[in-house]
């Protein structure tokens, strides 16, 4: 019986590499292999991407030997993070393989050759408790005789480096102790290690790997780079501090928020209306009811200090009561009134009983929100009295406050362009500081939900249809 095999893949805004890395595992998902995305705080499309394409997606402390410990010990839990929702796929996911019994670790710029899990399996049923691939250079150019030394480096040396896709036994990698918890050299240092338990199995159908860094930086320079950096690590160096010439900052202190999340009813002919021409109205109440979903799996990745959702009409429709029973999450029903009213509530109500926690609100139609977002904007509580993230129709996705600013939801034209603008205006009246962070765009109308399919697009065996499913 074949082995269960668990990808790992460690992740930083990668939204131009990852898709294409996710697109290269579907055949092998289709075979069973699992593939988890462990996300250092992303704020590009990485999340989207990820929830897309992945069996699931978490997040982690900052440095790919965090990520990917994290990836490889995700066990399913009933919340947060047991499940993924995404708009590509047919509902929501669980773990497919809670027991996996060999781990892969992939760059998301590195595509692995066709049939990879057999040429895995082969190996371990060889005897090898780990291993590695040859690697090419994708394109290859001038890079092919580099790709060639480092392969040749590999066999003689039984150092593997991450851009050959390192595998390894789970009960092998959990004996070790995982990845050491080190900024640079994490996989250099673990070869180390395994080296004690075995020699790695050389791969010699190659996985290929982007030449991004050699072109952005040079050949020689990187080349110079590298080796002054494995000679000096190899002499006793400490990882950290050639992490920092090589580039690598310390993640922040993650900053403490609440979250506030409102959300209408997924009714039909209620919710997400303006879908309804694309969707029908019940399609439109599910797209409602998924936007939802995904917007909770991200709060409750974002490792904030709690999480509430403020419903509309009222708590007691089932899917809210639904939630509360089986996901534990906190449902409060919104007051009567424009947005304004409403959200003003919520941050009254909030600071009555929270005074020195900010607190962050936000609607479920951003589904390219990603928990780096909110802690990009819990971050930005600590030195300003609001934060705002724009959207594209002028409106905003997200809004914070680390203390009750009067009169900002006063006289806003909401649904309207002006939205924004208008807010600025009440901000500056207030004399209140604030920082706006890059614009993100929500799914209000039928060429929005067409353009979230454009980018998450559907795995091949979902067999997706426009409609979103029940």
């Amino acid at each position: 019986m074949a082995l269960a095999l668990r990808i790992v893949i460690p992740t930083l805004n990668e939204g131009e590499t990852l898709a294409a890395c996710l697109q290269n595992l579907e055949a092998l998902r289709e075979q069973g292999v699992q593939v988890v995305v462990a996300d250092e705080g992303s704020t590009d499309t990485t999340w989207a991407l990820a929830c897309a394409g992945a069996d699931q997606v978490i997040t982690a402390p900052r440095g790919r030997a965090s990520q990917m410990n994290a990836g490889a010990a995700w066990k399913p839990a009933a919340w947060p993070g047991a499940v993924k929702f995404s708009f590509g796929a047919s509902g929501v996911d669980g773990d497919r393989h809670a027991d996996t019994e060999v781990l892969l670790f992939l760059h998301a710029d590195t595509r692995l050759p066709p049939h990879a899990d057999a040429l895995i399996f082969q190996a371990c049923e060889e005897g090898h408790v780990w291993g590695r691939f040859d690697v090419a250079f994708a394109p290859p150019g001038c890079l092919a005789w580099i790709a060639a030394m480092m392969n040749l480096r590999s066999a003689v040396s039984g150092i593997c480096t991450g851009d050959q896709g390192i595998f390894v036994r789970r009960a092998v990698f959990e004996s070790l102790g995982g990845f050491a918890n080190q900024p640079l050299m994490e996989d250099i240092e673990l070869s180390k290690r395994l080296k004690r338990v075995g020699w790695p199995a050389r791969i010699k159908t190659t996985a290929t790997t982007s030449a991004r860094r050699w072109e952005t930086k040079g050949v020689w320079r990187t080349i110079g780079l590298m080796w002054r950096l494995r000679l000096a690590y190899f002499c006793g160096a400490s990882p950290q501090a050639l992490a920092h010439q090589y580039g690598y900052r310390p993640a922040p202190v993650p900053a403490s928020a609440a979250l506030a999340v409102l959300a209408k009813a997924p009714v039909a002919g209620l919710a997400k209306t303006r879908l309804a021409p694309l969707l029908g109205a019940q399609g439109a109440a599910r797209a409602q009811r998924r936007l939802t979903l995904n917007t909770l799996h991200v709060g409750s990745q974002a490792g904030l200090h709690s999480l509430a959702l403020w419903c509309a009409p009222d708590t007691r429709h089932r899917f809210f009561r639904a939630l509360a029973h089986t996901l534990g999450v906190a449902c409060i029903t919104q007051v009567e009134g424009d947005l304004g009213l409403r959200m003003r509530h919520v941050f009254q109500q909030h600071f009555e009983e929270h005074q020195d926690i900010p607190l962050l609100l936000i609607g479920t139609d951003c589904a390219v929100l990603a928990p780096g977002h909110l802690q990009q904007a819990a971050q930005a509580l600590q030195t300003h009295d609001v934060v705002v993230m724009p959207a594209e129709d002028g409106g905003y996705v997200m809004i914070g406050m680390r203390r009750l600013v009067p009169g900002v939801f006063d006289n806003i034209r909401w649904s309207s362009p002006e939205v924004m603008a208008q807010t600025r205006e009440r901000l500056r009246q207030a004399q209140a500081s604030w920082l706006e962070l890059p614009v993100l765009w929500d799914v209000d109308e039928p060429v929005d939900w067409l353009r979230l399919q454009a980018l998450v697009r559907p795995p091949p065996h979902s067999r997706t249809p426009t409609r979103p499913p029940p």
